[in-house]
């Protein structure tokens, strides 16, 4: 830190030793009778201020005064003028540090277009403020013409500023673009030019002509070199100048005007001849850094589309030329880069797909138009044809490429081979259509079926009744007394009878079920008179097989009577199905409970609530194995504890029940594990509206011990 604290220094106190050097040469070169400063090197005062710490600038800006006052005097300027003048430069270079830099230590920038209107900024208001300290100083002390000492010494500031402050910013230093013959070149054209204007004095005009010199050298070498050149040909001119030569020297022999024109002239050429080089300069600079982002930019985004290949990106002019053929495209499409580029993009679309689309869409059946009707309307499958002719099916989207100003400059599409999906797609739709007709072929077989059974036991019933009619009859003795094993013969073929009469009625009923769907009965139905009568019917059953049966009711549904919207018959056939089972399945000491609750949870018959209404049949009987409950409620389905212990049944009970709940929007669901008993529960949703009445009720008794 101490190192780069002492280079500081020395740079800092070499400006300052240039400065007052070339200050009293400045003041010592005006002609004689001038009352100027010269081109007093006002910059470098600026440039230690830059460089300078904090601590080393409070200081700084009075030694710069001091030094321009003493500058002054050895340049013959009488005491009074000197310390006036000196105050003004010094000023000069802190108002111009002041507004360059903000305040902030170090170097300013000066490479935007931003920074260099700062930069002209805070050199104007520099100079700004020493020719008014000059103006003053002429009305103080009688030193010359006020206004011509001030605009002596506003353009003197100006041009030094311009032509060497730069050096000392952070100026950007763009590398020639010119090869070192053009240099060489250049540089002795701008000599030469600077010479012969100088040297001709009476055509003044053609000091103009170092200008294209100069810009020259703007354009093609880099910054610092370019400003080089306006610092040498400054020099130089000043140089003549001093010595009476060029057309800037003596105006007041040569045309009669003051001689402080003379510095007045030169500073006004000196600035300009900065100004151009610096600005353009900087452009070229800013251009070139441009450029290169851009270049970078360019590279990034082809480095990224040239990546995704797995999809087609093609870019076109506006006359549908192929100006981008991306890795994607040339993969997908057979082509390379080189072999489309320039060519139409019609070549990648047969006729008769453009054609299609073009009909798809409304418009011209015209390239062009398709082209125009698709850009921006989103995703749409277009064909094209590889190299090989093989012709593929993409999802493409287009869109315009627009420019700043937002005019379309071209086209990009990217697509995306969907031929196999597509294909895919139509192969699924064909099986699922095929799919669709084998079910409604199994569908219209289910219900051939199920006419048939209707038909067949409806044709059954009739003779079966008549069967029972007459056995009836001959075991009244209606055709003569029979012996004993002549009636038990009758008996045998009346419980078969029965059973096959039950088993026809049971199909009937399953049959009317399934097709009654939406026509079923809809009227408001007492649950708690279903379960009376079930249990009812029950009874009488359940006290053969030596099974105690109990109703139980719970006290909201014993005083609410819950009422459901339904078919009394088929909700009782329900109960009656389930607790018949219950009987059926429970050996002789078991227990059937039938209960009657409504709660909006369904996952217990005693839960609390309004909205549902659950019957639960309860028993003790053989069960049913876990991996057969879910074919339970199918037709014909008989578990395999039930072969076991040959307990007779068709299958179909649980079925129908299952159909009936349904119907009503209800759930039955089935609890059980072998050897363990069974629990069914049926909840249906309860009706809000129906009336409540009371009358006699079985709940809470032990219908059969």
């Amino acid at each position: 830190m101490s190192g780069s604290r002492a280079r500081t220094t020395a740079v800092v106190t070499s400006l300052l030793l240039a400065m007052t050097a070339f200050g009293c040469q400045a003041v010592s070169a005006t002609p004689d009778g001038g009352r100027a400063v010269g081109i007093w090197p006002v910059a470098l005062a600026t440039s230690a201020l830059m460089l300078a710490g904090p601590p080393a600038r409070t200081l700084l800006a009075p030694l710069v005064g001091v030094l321009a006052v003493a500058s002054l005097l050895v340049g013959g300027r009488p005491l009074e003028v000197a310390v006036w003048l000196g105050v003004g430069l010094g000023l000069e270079a802190l108002v111009t540090w002041r507004v360059l830099t903000r305040g902030r230590p170090g170097r300013a920038s000066l490479a935007t277009s931003g920074d260099l209107a700062r930069f002209l900024g805070a050199v104007g208001a520099g100079a700004l403020a020493a020719a008014s300290v000059a103006a003053v100083a002429s009305l103080v002390t009688g030193w010359g013409d006020p206004g011509l000492l001030a605009l002596s010494v506003g353009s003197s500031g100006v041009a030094a500023q311009v032509s060497l402050l730069p050096f000392f910013c952070r100026f950007r230093d763009h590398p020639p673009l010119a090869g070192p013959v053009e240099r060489s070149a250049q540089w002795a054209a701008l000599l030469a030019v600077t010479l012969a204007v100088f040297v001709s004095p009476d055509m003044p005009s053609l000091v103009m002509l170092t200008l294209p010199a100069l810009m020259w050298g703007a354009l093609r070498n880099g910054s610092n070199e370019s400003m080089a050149q306006v610092a040498v040909v400054f020099a130089l001119t000043m140089v003549l100048t001093t010595y009476g030569v060029g057309p800037f020297a003596r105006p007041d022999l040569r045309s009669g005007l003051p001689v402080d024109l003379q510095g007045v002239l030169l500073a006004t050429f000196g600035a300009v001849c900065a100004l151009v080089a610096l600005v353009v300069s900087m452009t070229v600079g800013e251009q070139r850094e441009g450029a290169a982002q851009v270049a970078a930019e360019r590279d990034r985004v082809r480095a990224i589309v040239d990546g995704v290949t797995p999809v087609a990106i093609i870019g076109g002019d506006l006359r549908g030329r192929i100006t981008l053929f991306n890795r994607g495209a040339e993969r997908l499409l057979g082509y390379s880069e080189r072999e489309v580029r320039g060519l139409s993009t019609r070549i990648l679309h047969p006729p008769e797909s453009v054609a299609a689309k073009a009909a798809e869409l409304g418009v011209a059946h015209d390239f062009a138009a398709v082209a125009q009707a698709l850009a921006g309307a989103g995703p749409t499958e277009m064909s094209f044809r590889r190299r090989d002719g093989v012709v593929r099916v993409h999802e493409m989207t287009l869109n315009h490429v627009r420019d700043d100003r937002g005019r379309p400059t071209g086209f990009v599409s990217t697509s995306e081979d969907v031929t196999d999906r597509l294909e895919a797609e139509a192969r699924l739709v064909a099986a699922l259509a095929t799919e669709r007709e084998a079910v409604e072929r199994l569908q219209e077989v289910d219900r051939v079926k199920d006419a048939f059974v209707s038909s067949v036991s409806h044709e059954l019933r009739t003779p079966l009744t008549s069967i029972l009619g007459y056995l009836e009859v001959l075991t009244d003795g209606g055709y003569g007394s029979l012996e004993p094993h002549q009636l038990e013969v009758l008996s045998r073929i009346r419980a078969n009878s029965d059973r096959l009469l039950a088993l026809i009625s049971e199909l009937l009923t399953l049959s009317h079920v399934e097709d009654r769907g939406a026509d079923a009965v809809t009227e408001p139905v007492d649950l708690l008179a279903v379960v009376e009568t079930a249990a009812g019917v029950l009874a009488p059953v359940a006290e053969r097989r030596e099974v105690r049966l109990e109703l139980e009711v719970a006290c909201e549904a014993r005083r609410a009577r819950p009422h459901v919207l339904g078919d009394l018959h088929q909700l009782e056939r329900v109960v009656l199905n389930l607790g018949d089972n219950a009987v059926k399945f429970t050996p002789p000491g078991g227990r059937v409970d039938l209960r009657l609750d409504f709660g909006a949870d369904a996952g217990d018959a005693g839960d609390a609530g309004d909205d549902v209404c659950v019957i639960t049949v309860r028993d003790t009987g053989i069960g049913v194995p876990r991996h057969e409950q879910d074919r339970l409620f199918d037709r014909f389905f008989r578990s395999s504890l039930a072969q076991l212990h040959a307990v007779p049944g068709s299958g179909l009970g649980l079925s129908i029940a299952a159909g009936v709940v349904a119907q009503h929007g209800g759930t039955i669901s089935v609890a059980s594990e072998a050897g363990e008993g069974s629990t069914f529960t049926v909840r249906l949703p309860r009706l809000r509206t129906a009336r409540t009445t009371v009358g006699p009720s079985y709940a809470g008794r032990e219908v059969a011990p």
